[in-house]
């Protein structure tokens, strides 16, 4: 397949800057996802890779050869779209084929093309049907069945599951994974859903506002994420954050004021800390625990959902709202409460007043 490397990526549409000075390289075979919140600039910058948009400034190359200027049937690309996009007079076989048709592949070796990728798509038994007759989950393989004959270098998906139901989603989930160790291909995948990014990527670019935030592996964002915007994305449910009050700092750590828990050392690497002045602490709903004693961090429950194996918790902790917590499923906890919560100083994460986070010293064993 190919490798994909963006160089210096800026886009503008008249005065507005969509994306600002990207940089990317995607390494052959490798499944790479596009994440962030709507209109933060990720269709585009897949768009641009496509040659669907131009950039304005920098340069793309695909298995290295420079296609800045290439028209998208010469980059060796494929893209799979939200909509199905299949013409609903014809069968799933004529759909699959139709790019070989208009290529003028010969008939036999159209043929073969098609039948194997309706085996690796499942689709086999529904090739004289027509789009009218499928499911959702049926409708997006016959366009990636379309994509897959081309044997394009790199597949270019841009939110291909975000018209499914929360059930069809998972399963497609599950497919896609199986279907690029099969094709052992090159892809870039576009998603606002955090869990599709974290089950599918082998790597992930997360995109703010055109700015490329961090692009790492999904337990590198989690575990060490750069930035507060980072932490906050990734994970599921969303990190909580608590602004503190900074005591002081040291070789092994900074020192923090927390709510009814007073002076606290979490070890992170300080480099330069105004003592007095607030930080922000991170700390993910998992990682609390519920306190054996009656230390801990308050958190006045509003309210609760139990989800058999798990129990959510939400409140507030101080005069902090929103705040989350992640129990087991057999937790015994009631709406208008108030329980003690304990977390590992080692599994918190802090951020300084511009939002890049203090890199942990260690990434404790998961308690649960």
């Amino acid at each position: 397949m190919a490798t994909v490397s963006l160089k210096s990526i800026n886009k503008w549409f008249d005065t507005s800057q969509v994306l600002n000075d990207i940089s990317l390289d995607i390494e052959d075979k490798e499944f790479v996802v596009f994440v962030g919140p709507s209109g933060c600039g990720k269709t585009t910058l897949l768009r641009i890779v496509a040659g669907l948009e131009e950039a304005t400034t920098g340069e793309i190359e695909i298995d290295g050869i420079e296609v800045s200027s290439a028209h998208p049937i010469e980059r060796g690309i494929s893209m799979v779209f939200q909509s199905y996009a299949l013409y609903p007079h014809l069968t799933v076989f004529e759909n699959i084929a139709f790019p070989l048709r208009v290529a003028k592949m010969p008939k036999t070796e159209l043929e073969e093309q098609v039948m194997r990728a309706a085996e690796t798509l499942q689709l086999t038994d529904r090739l004289q049907h027509k789009p009218g007759q499928l499911s959702g989950g049926q409708r997006q393989r016959v366009a990636i069945g379309r994509s897959i004959v081309r044997q394009p270098k790199v597949f270019l998906f841009d939110e291909p599951l975000s018209n499914l139901d929360a059930a069809l989603r998972g399963e497609m989930r599950v497919e896609l994974a199986k279907l690029h160790k099969s094709l052992d291909a090159t892809m870039i995948y576009v998603t606002h859903d955090q869990v599709e990014a974290m089950t599918l990527a082998d790597r992930i670019v997360v995109i703010s506002e055109g700015r490329l935030e961090q692009f790492g592996t999904p337990m590198e964002l989690y575990h060490r994420p750069k930035t507060k915007f980072v932490a906050g994305f990734i994970g599921n449910p969303k990190m909580n954050f608590l602004k503190v009050p900074c005591l002081s700092s040291n070789s092994s750590g900074v020192t923090l004021k927390l709510p009814d828990i007073g002076e606290q050392l979490l070890p992170v690497e300080a480099d330069t800390v105004e003592e007095g002045g607030n930080l922000e602490v991170g700390i993910r709903p998992e990682d609390f625990s519920l306190s054996d004693t009656d230390k801990g961090m308050p958190m006045k429950v509003e309210v609760v959902e139990h989800l058999g194996g798990s129990t959510m918790v939400y409140g507030s902790v101080a005069d902090h709202l929103n705040f989350c917590a992640l129990l087991p499923g057999d937790t015994e906890v009631s709406d208008d409460s108030v329980v003690k919560l304990e977390v590992n100083p080692a599994s918190m994460h802090v951020f300084n007043s511009n939002g890049d986070a203090m890199r942990r010293r260690e990434i404790p064993a998961m308690h649960r």
